[in-house]
């Protein structure tokens, strides 16, 4: 077995905390000597570290899929981790999406290199955009204001890993799936209800799986993969057992395999302890 689980909304508590079943369940997987692995919108710098240094993680994919990466054993720190599979944004179609969300009024993060770049004018407004006191500490936590404009952090960057925008306006929104409908070479999902998230195509939480497992000797039927939202969705297709939270949107429950409780309800941890007592039942019967 290996296990993937988006954080927010999913594995997290809506207070953006680990509970106590969830690092129990985690321990569990650790003595089974199953890998856990986050698999987030967050940029790997945005990961929490003591979830970076818990045994049953080895390697993490961020940014919604564009980035792979292992932990180092001796220093399991996002600042210390090596990439080992990638799947970025090309620069142009970078500054295309950042032209069209200049007619809006819209944030502009741009995820690269393991962080997530805001604009200060942008990230000192963060609270217009997203009214969850919970939701918005964390978006104020994992991004770095920056003094330049985004069109700068584009070209300067190593690895760029991905773009998206916050809106406030509906007709916004429309309006700039529309205008992103014509860009070729990108795919468009969200993780929240009012933003837009701008991936190299085939760039996805699935695809970072099916990698991974490939790089692993691992055939994703046996991935067990958990989320709530959008960008969850080809990851839960990908994985042999995908499981929506009781809290995920409805196209998410649809594509999955089981519902189980919700974040505040630790239905990760519940999940991942009935799949280990059926494993450990099954091994015991052979």
């Amino acid at each position: 077995m290996i296990v993937f689980s988006d954080l927010d909304g999913t594995l997290l508590t809506t207070a953006k905390t680990v509970s106590a079943a969830t690092w129990r369940a985690l321990d569990a997987l650790a003595g089974r000597g199953f890998d856990f692995v986050p698999c987030t919108g967050r940029p790997l710098a945005g990961v929490a570290a003591e979830l970076l240094a818990h045994p049953a993680v080895r390697y993490v994919v961020s940014a919604n899929g564009a980035t792979v990466s292992e932990l180092a054993e001796d220093d399991p720190t996002a600042a210390s981790a090596h990439t080992i599979h990638s799947a970025l944004l090309d620069r142009a179609r970078a500054l295309a999406v950042l032209d069209i969300a200049r007619d809006y009024d819209v944030t502009f993060d741009v995820f690269a290199d393991g962080c997530n770049y805001l604009r200060r004018d942008l990230y000192e407004r963060l609270g217009e955009f997203m009214s969850e006191p919970d939701i918005l500490k964390s978006m104020i936590d994992t991004r770095i204001p920056v003094d330049e404009d985004a069109g700068v952090t584009i070209r300067r960057v190593r690895d760029l890993e991905r773009v998206s925008m916050y809106w406030k306006d509906p007709a916004d929104r429309d309006a700039i799936l529309s205008r992103l409908a014509t860009l070729p070479g990108v795919d468009i999902t969200r993780s929240y209800p009012t933003n837009i998230e701008v991936m190299a195509k085939g760039a996805s939480k699935g695809s970072a799986l099916a990698w991974l497992c490939a790089h692993l000797d691992l055939d994703t039927r046996e991935a067990v993969a958990f989320g709530d939202n959008m960008n969850d969705i080809e990851m839960i297709r990908c994985a042999g057992t995908g499981v929506a939270v009781a809290n995920a949107e409805a196209e998410v429950r649809a594509a999955a395999d089981l519902v189980c409780a919700t974040n505040d309800g630790d239905g990760v941890a519940r999940t991942i302890m009935d799949l280990l007592a059926r494993s450990a039942s099954a091994t015991e019967e052979n």
